[in-house]
This record gives C-alpha cells, sequence and structure tokens, in this order.
C-alpha cells in the first residue's frame, strides 16, 4: 500500500512532503534536488517514513527535530539504526534526545546540499524548542511554536518566553509558510471564534478550512500573512483588535498571557 503523503512544496530545487501519522501529528519530508539528499522533520514514527523512502528509492541523510516530546522524536531511534543518518536539534535537547550529532543553538545557519537553513530558538512550548527557516523557499518547520490559528501550549516555558519566541516570527515574511507539526486548525477555530471581532476575511477562511477537512486533506501549510490577520495570539499586535478585547492598555507579552491562558481553560 502506497504511504499517503501530501505533496507540498515542488521547485527545481526542493520537494517537500507531509505524512499524516497517529491522529494529529505531520511529519514532513525535503528532498534537495541538487545533491539528492533527503531530510525528514520531526519522525513521530519510524515506519511510514521508512516505507515513503522505499517507495522513492532514497536514503535518508538526515534528522531535524523541533523538541524533544516523543511525537516528534518516536522514529528517530530506528531511521538512524536504519541510515545512519545524524541528527540534528537544538544544544538545549541534546541530553534530551538520544544520539543528537548537530546541537544547534539560536542564529545557527548551515547547509543541506544546496539548502540555506536558519536556526531559531522559540522558547515556550518547551525550553528547548527550535525551528528550521528555508529563506531562500520562504518555508518555516515550526513544529509547536505556531499553528493555525494557535500556538504551542506552555509546558515548559513562561508566556514571556512564547511571547518572544512568536515576536520572532513575526518578523519573516508574510509569503512564509508555516509547516505547523499537527492539525489543531478546526479546534483552534472554536476558541479563536468564541473571542469575536473576527476579522472580515475569516469566513472565507474557514469556510476553505473546513472544505480542506471534508476531503480529508490537511489545512497546513498556513501562511503567516493570514496567521496574522486571523490567528488571535498574532492579533495581539493589532491594537484596534487589542482595545476591542479590553487589552489595549497592557504590554503585548501581557495580552499573549490572557490569551494563552483563556485557551488552556476553553472548553
Amino acid at each position: 500500500m502506497s504511504t499517503l503523503a501530501f505533496e507540498i512544496m515542488k521547485s527545481p530545487e526542493l520537494s517537500v512532503y507531509q505524512l499524516p501519522v497517529l491522529e494529529d501529528n505531520y511529519i514532513y519530508i525535503l528532498r534537495e534536488h541538487g545533491s539528492s539528499l533527503t531530510a525528514v522533520v520531526d519522525p513521530a514514527l519510524s515506519a511510514p517514513v521508512q516505507r515513503f523512502l522505499e517507495e522513492q528509492n532514497w536514503a535518508l541523510d538526515a534528522i531535524f527535530n523541533t523538541h524533544h516530546h516523543l511525537d516528534h522524536i518516536g522514529g528517530n531511534r530506528d531511521l538512524r539504526a536504519h541510515h545512519g543518518c545524524p541528527i540534528y536539534a537544538s544544544n538545549y535537547d541534546s541530553s534530551r534526545i538520544p544520539d543528537v550529532t548537530h546541537a544547534m543553538d539560536q542564529g545557527a545557519r548551515f547547509r543541506f546540499g544546496r539548502l540555506t537553513i536558519d536556526v531559531k530558538a522559540t522558547p515556550g512550548h518547551t525550553l528547548g524548542h527550535i525551528v528550521y527557516h528555508l529563506p531562500d523557499h520562504r518555508m518555516l518547520f515550526c513544529g509547536d511554536t505556531l499553528f493555525a490559528l494557535g500556538c504551542g501550549r506552555l509546558f515548559e516555558g513562561t508566556p514571556e518566553q512564547m511571547w518572544q519566541s512568536l515576536e520572532q516570527l513575526l518578523q519573516l515574511p508574510g509569503e512564509t509558510m508555516l509547516c505547523c507539526a499537527h492539525e489543531y486548525t478546526l479546534a483552534n477555530a472554536k476558541f479563536a471564534e468564541s473571542l469575536g471581532h473576527l476579522h472580515p476575511g475569516y469566513a472565507s477562511y474557514i469556510t476553505r478550512m473546513k472544505q480542506l477537512r471534508s476531503m480529508q486533506r490537511p489545512t497546513v501549510p498556513t501562511l503567516l500573512r493570514e496567521e496574522k490577520l486571523y490567528n488571535p495570539f498574532l492579533r495581539v499586535t493589532d491594537p484596534l483588535w487589542a482595545s476591542a478585547m479590553g487589552l489595549g492598555e497592557i504590554p503585548l507579552a501581557e495580552r499573549f498571557a490572557h490569551l494563552r491562558l483563556a485557551k488552556d481553560q476553553f472548553k
């Protein structure tokens, strides 16, 4: 049986595939055409990745982890045993993710074939969370830091840390594709709608998301410019929206903290 995979990027330099696994996880596989190198981002499981690689007759040349949670590293050990490939992760997580070979810090830049990959530290969901940015292709593998209409729950970091992480991502071009690690869009929409004061374009946005799910297709990647308009955790920068929400007189990090707590308590 062929592995269920969605091709979300195809260019002369790069192809990117998205594999749905578990209940709502996404694994991403990158193929750099110039060098024929292949990498996997956050392999929750090894079997679907290995099956996909065998279908393509590809080897695996690298594993990129955003953070240490099991549903992001569960396939590491088997894939590394089979392919002998290096594992990239944050320096903070080098003691929490087995067999890390490349420990990365904020601002690191490395080459994967002809691809330039920038590493940004985004503590909040976990203290060791990092994201991988491909500036030449405007793609961001953001793990559990940012979702369509949402952001990661704060398991280890503080609201201030998470807001600083999100502010960093807000500086990226609006056309950046956010390759989120989970299918949470429609669940996140319920919270966004409960807040009211929706952007005028929200109705068409969510209709498109519901149509995709009705066809059993992913709602991500999403575009950063859309998230700036519709994602309540990013809309805290909009003074009119913040004022309508009664948050206009407090700093941005406190606005974010208020929303994150409200989301945690939302039923």
